[in-house]
């Protein structure tokens, strides 16, 4: 599979902005699930980010568990895994490298450090993380 374009419709987009702004000054995480070899993210599931840090985040394990039983049940697989950085560069972190454990999922990472809860720019850049290797991918936002 080749690897090398996230495809995002804005309103997820938006909705991912939206969380990070919400959860400031800690990071926000999620997921976007999406059908088993579709590759397309459809079902935002923000998560809470059980260390309520601003640079780092965890996934409680239990909610954990529990969204994936859930997305098994709809034949869905974690397409996306988001998280934001509320005070630096939307790139990963050597921990998220470290935690990144899906190798077919694209990382979202949001960078709100310019302007934190407001209105205004945001980097929203995606990744793939195999291996402990970073490697950044285009994005296509779908209107």
């Amino acid at each position: 599979m080749l690897f090398g374009m996230l495809e995002i419709q804005r309103s997820l987009v938006d909705s991912i902005v939206a969380h990070a702004r919400a959860d400031h000054p800690d990071e926000a995480c999620g997921v976007i699930a999406g059908s088993i070899g579709s590759d397309r993210p459809e079902r935002l599931i923000p998560m809470v980010n059980a260390v309520r840090c601003p640079t780092l985040y965890e996934f409680d394990s239990m909610d954990l568990l529990h969204l994936y039983r859930e997305m098994d049940d709809r034949d869905e697989v974690p397409v996306v895994i988001y998280h934001s950085h509320p005070a630096t560069q939307a790139y990963p972190s050597r921990t998220d490298i470290t935690q990144a454990s899906e190798p077919d999922a694209h990382y979202v990472v949001v960078s709100i450090r310019e302007t934190g809860p407001a209105e205004g720019p945001f980097e929203f850049r995606s990744f793939r993380i195999v291996d402990g290797e970073v490697t950044e991918e285009q994005i296509s936002i779908l209107e």
